[in-house]
């Protein structure tokens, strides 16, 4: 029998996962101070996954609309 094409690359879903591990899930809730040693691992409280990187042009243009920002500042100060 034939493997699956999904299946034969080891790296092939090369995406941000929407799922975290128990463990992950834990770690995440140490860093915000929601997790105590003893807590129960069932019944863990919902954890945020990662956000989507924005894209170079959104990052571009975000700097542009911050410099603009700020020389029209300069120029009602001067």
């Amino acid at each position: 029998m034939s493997i699956h094409k999904s299946l034969k690359l080891k790296n092939a879903l090369v995406r941000p996962r929407s799922v975290l591990t128990r463990w992950e899930r834990i770690e995440k809730l140490k860093e915000q101070e929601r997790w105590e040693d003893g807590d129960s691992v069932t019944g863990l409280p919902k954890v945020r996954t990662k956000f989507k990187i924005r894209s170079r042009k959104a990052i571009k243009k975000a700097e542009a609309e911050a410099k603009q920002a700020e020389k029209d500042a300069e120029k009602a100060d001067g």
